[in-house]
């Protein structure tokens, strides 16, 4: 599952056009939150993928992915760190890890078509080591956990929107998060719905060391956090 766009539409525009009746954290309930929606999207590009070869949506663009690849390499993260995309979609930003030289990464998905895409993606590509897995997130089974570095780029944004109870998603996907990432990982999400102060309010409950959030300087449409996290004991 994947949310979010270049700035040209997507969740932030379904999330606070004022269009519908926002709930009570203010974002306006919409499909692009729901399974139903990402299992359709997912079934119509492995359509066009076996058809076409066309790969699909690179969401929030080419840059934000390398932006994070170019935090990792300037923060010196081995390259043999356990990295999890959370939400992996078609899995392009599981191939770009691979190819800049990270070998121990996991896309996972709620959506079995999504997996399926990103499993023929890396295929193609000829890359062998990434893991790929149908994981709902919200509901994760007990072999995932222990991850230096855990990525989100818009599956929180689509969590947000979903039309039943949001707001208890959310802190289930925090409790998930700390499950899952080992003490003093990374947690690096971008999201076209909130601001960087608003995520911060949002994942620093019951954390300790949360800091480091940066706005990409041409982009103000979306954003960039980076937690270095201390999960609560």
């Amino acid at each position: 599952m994947s949310a979010g766009a270049d700035g040209s539409g997507g969740p932030a525009v379904a999330a606070r056009s004022g269009e519908g009746s926002p709930g009570e954290d203010g974002f306006v309930p919409s499909a692009l939150g729901t399974r139903e929606h990402w299992d359709a999207v997912y079934e119509r590009e492995l359509r066009t993928f076996q058809e076409y070869g066309d790969t699909g949506e690179i969401w929030f663009g080419e840059e934000s992915m390398n932006r994070l690849i170019r935090w990792m390499q300037k923060r010196k993260i081995p390259l043999d760190a356990s990295v999890l995309d959370i939400g992996t979609g078609n899995g392009v930003f599981l191939v770009e890890l691979a190819k800049f030289g990270f070998s121990n990464i996991t896309g996972i998905d709620y959506s079995p078509s999504a997996i399926q895409l990103s499993g023929s993606i890396t295929e193609k590509e000829g890359l062998s080591n990434i893991k790929l897995k149908v994981e709902d997130f919200l509901n994760l089974s007990t072999q995932l956990s222990g991850f230096h570095i855990c990525i989100d780029k818009g599956t929180f944004d689509a969590i947000s929107l979903n039309p039943d109870n949001a707001v208890e998603k959310r802190k289930q996907y925090v409790k998930s998060l700390s499950r899952v990432l080992k003490v003093k990982g990374f947690f690096l999400i971008t999201s076209c719905n909130w601001t960087k102060e608003e995520l911060l309010n949002e994942f620093s409950e019951g954390w300790s060391a949360v800091a480091g959030f940066w706005l990409p300087a041409a982009l103000t449409s979306w954003a960039q956090a980076i937690f270095p996290l201390q999960p609560p004991e």
